[in-house]
């Protein structure tokens, strides 16, 4: 685990994106990070409904979810707006 990327407790349900955003920091600087309903409910074999059950499942894959952030962090793989969005 690279030490220069932090991850916090917080993660939010997006409806509008259909994502679950969650942050991290490097370096004194905030990424937002997003993953994907599709990636949710692909790697639980769920049918995710409620902001609860992606919020739930999240956090069931939250050290997946943020190794993959970690890498895509690390080889600069930011969306247009800086942001990372890991997506199927």
């Amino acid at each position: 685990m690279n030490q220069d990327i932090l991850f916090s407790d917080i993660q939010s349900w997006d409806a509008v994106r259909q994502a679950v955003n969650f942050p991290a920091q490097q370096g004194g600087a905030l990424i937002i990070c997003w993953v994907t309903l599709d990636w949710l409910q692909q790697h639980s074999g769920k049918s995710l409904s409620t902001s609860d059950e992606i919020i739930a499942t999240f956090i069931e894959y939250r050290f997946d979810i943020e190794d993959i952030a970690e890498a895509m962090i690390d080889n600069e793989d930011f969306n247009d707006n800086g942001d990372i969005v890991i997506s199927e």
